[in-house]
C-alpha cells in the first residue's frame, strides 16, 4: 500500500508514496472521517460518560 524510496546524496532522506491500492482507501476512509465529524458530539458525550463511570468504579 505504501512505497518507500531511499534518497541518497548530500542530504539523505526517505520518500514515501501511496500505491494505487493505498490510494483506493481514500474513498472509504473519507466516509469514516465524514461520519466521525457528523457524530462528534455523540462520540464525545459517550466518551465522557464512560470516563465518569470508570472514575466511579475506582472510588468504590
Amino acid at each position: 500500500m505504501i512505497t518507500r524510496r531511499v534518497l541518497s546524496g548530500r542530504m539523505l532522506g526517505v520518500e514515501y508514496a501511496l500505491t494505487p491500492l493505498g490510494r483506493s482507501l481514500h474513498g472509504p476512509l473519507s466516509q469514516v472521517y465524514d461520519w466521525t465529524v457528523a457524530n462528534m458530539d455523540v462520540i464525545q458525550s459517550r466518551q465522557h460518560a464512560y470516563d465518569e463511570e470508570l472514575r466511579g468504579e475506582s472510588v468504590a
